[in-house]
């Protein structure tokens, strides 16, 4: 006899993680969980809990793979903010290239389950300070390089870049990719003029 596949719980995670941001939490019936993951509910509730407890499982994969995804692409030596401006454009493909324009699990919870639900928003808040935190760590890498004033306040401008995408996440689902590169480079100009409207010298132009 064939031996039965083995269940693999980061596998199925993933799978639940990937369901719940098709679908949304209240969109996600037990019964989509169990056919995603290719187990019956005694193996799912063994192995994660109730619908809300993987739900959270999948929030904590979800902000951590997205941390992880912006600490690599956000890395390195050279030029910041060109890179910022390729990062912001990242999201824009990978909408574009999903043909039921399904977005992000993080920027779907924050719509449903703020602030109803205590768990889900403190994993929400979480996942937005990780990457508040990628932002940071880039941002003060520009101010290094000299892409941005000394005087730069990168708390500040990394909290209008998580807000910024947050809204570049919801427009992904309407708009093209006209639209939001524009959006992207809008967004950017600001440090054109030095961050937050402070003059700066012509040094810190994007490239085009």
């Amino acid at each position: 006899m064939a031996r039965p596949k083995e269940f693999d719980p980061e596998t199925a995670l993933r799978a639940a993680m990937e369901t719940f941001r098709r679908r949304g939490y209240e969109g996600t019936s037990v019964q989509d969980l169990v056919d995603a993951l290719g187990i019956n509910r005694s193996s799912m509730y063994a192995a994660f809990g109730s619908k809300h407890d993987l739900y959270l499982k999948a929030l904590e994969r979800y902000g951590a793979d997205e941390r992880a995804k912006a600490e690599a692409e956000l890395a390195g030596g050279g030029p910041a903010l060109p890179a910022l401006r390729a990062f912001l454009l990242s999201y824009v493909d990978a909408a574009l290239t999903d043909a039921e324009r399904n977005g992000c699990l993080v920027t779907h919870g924050l719509m449903e389950r703020v602030p109803g639900d205590p768990q889900a928003t403190t994993r929400l808040r979480a996942a937005l300070r990780g990457m508040e935190d990628a932002y940071s760590a880039l941002l003060l890498q520009a101010r290094a390089n000299g892409e941005l004033a000394p005087s730069t306040d990168v708390k500040r401008v990394a909290r209008f870049l998580v807000t910024f995408t947050q809204g570049l996440r919801v427009m992904e689902k309407a708009a093209d990719r006209e639209y939001l590169t524009e959006a992207v480079d809008q967004a950017l100009s600001v440090f054109r003029a030095g961050p937050m409207g402070r003059p700066r010298g012509p040094e810190t132009a994007l490239p085009t």
